[in-house]
């Protein structure tokens, strides 16, 4: 598969070589790491589907980035299940692909929204836009021009494996957890909602 170049960008290509290996098997999601914000982020999530960058609470927590400050916002999304989420607000943060010294840095006034959910980040179809980047779920990787060539991103199936595992584990933690009984509930003789036995960890995917 050719991309043709733009301009005097160099020319991207997939052949049917990089689809050798381990990330040739099954239906694994496009599953990157990368610097955001010169920390190190795993399990991002490329979703060219979704028009909004997303940055989990948890991954936000741990980067301790108090001396940035959120933007509010009062916009709600759907989650990947269908569900309305609302944000605890936005930031603007570098994020950097590729390896030295063909390193790449997109900021400019891309926002990345912060939500409470179960993996890292997830990354929309703008922010590739801004990489001038190609993806292909058939070679599980991302390329993209710098200067003086063409770098890329190669997904990690093991990683990708891993979030779907955890982020099951704690879908069915969530969901299985019993609403605590109030005096209301009681006065007006509703029965409590029954909990469920959890059935075995996963262990593979």
């Amino acid at each position: 598969m050719d991309v043709e170049p733009a301009n005097d960008a160099p020319l991207i290509q997939f052949d049917q070589e990089e689809r050798r290996g381990p990330r040739a098997q099954g239906n694994d999601a496009l599953v990157i790491t990368v610097l955001l914000a010169n920390y190190e982020i795993e399990c991002v999530f490329i979703d060219s589907g979704s028009s909004a960058d997303i940055l989990f609470v948890e991954a936000y927590d741990q980067m301790q980035l108090g001396d940035v400050p959120l933007e509010a916002v009062d916009t709600s999304l759907y989650s990947f299940v269908g569900e309305v989420v609302h944000p605890r607000g936005m930031i603007s943060l570098q994020l950097t692909l590729g390896t030295i010294p063909l390193r790449k840095h997109a900021c400019s006034n891309s926002w990345w929204w912060i939500f409470h959910q179960l993996t890292t980040l997830s990354w929309a179809d703008q922010r590739l836009m801004l990489f001038r980047a190609i993806i292909s779920t058939y070679h599980m990787k991302i390329k993209f021009s710098v200067i003086g060539g063409v770098d890329e991103a190669q997904a990690d199936t093991l990683q990708a494996r891993k979030c779907y595992v955890k982020a099951i584990k704690r879908g069915k933690k969530r969901g299985l957890e019993e609403p605590p009984e109030t005096e209301d509930s009681n006065k007006q003789g509703k029965d409590p909602i029954p909990s469920l036995k959890p059935d075995k960890d996963l262990a593979t995917v």
